[in-house]
């Protein structure tokens, strides 16, 4: 799964992952980004984990995003529920997919100094290594419809 987002990518497409991971966790477990930061920066970023190797991750963008989406998510998940059609809400897109969506609108939000191109195809490759499905154009397109709307 995520072994195409390892080998490729530097140090902030490593925390990119690290932060949708730590969304994930979040949600499902009902944890804070104070309780998940410390352990993904003490325990997992940078380490070898059931025999996946985890790049060094920006510990400064991971805990950013991680930090930001919870401070922000209720404006960032009006916007992504903004941008999906009439049927479909946000609570029925998958979880990781919904972390990779709220990771990537607050770094649309919040990180001016990041090209959108960049933020968008960082988040597409990140989709397409959890996903074989069509999830990586959805994310796609709904980050592409956000970025028209937050950075115009």
């Amino acid at each position: 799964m995520t072994e195409k987002a390892m080998k490729g990518g530097g140090a902030r497409s490593a925390a990119r992952l690290g932060a949708v991971q730590a969304l994930y966790q979040m949600e499902v477990n009902g944890e804070t980004a104070g309780e998940v930061v410390p352990e993904f920066l003490k325990y997992r970023l940078g380490t070898e984990i059931e025999g996946d190797l985890y790049n060094e991750a920006d510990q400064e963008l991971f805990t950013d995003l991680t930090k930001g989406v919870e401070l922000r998510l209720e404006e960032i998940d009006a916007l992504v529920a903004s941008a999906l059609s009439d049927d479909w809400t946000l609570d029925r897109i998958e979880s990781v997919a919904r972390a990779i969506l709220r990771a990537g609108t607050y770094e649309l939000l919040a990180r001016p100094d990041i090209p959108t191109k960049v933020i968008i195809n960082e988040y597409v490759d990140l989709a397409k290594a959890f996903f074989e499905d069509s999830k990586p154009g959805f994310v796609n397109g709904v980050l592409d419809k956000l970025a028209r709307i937050t950075r115009s």
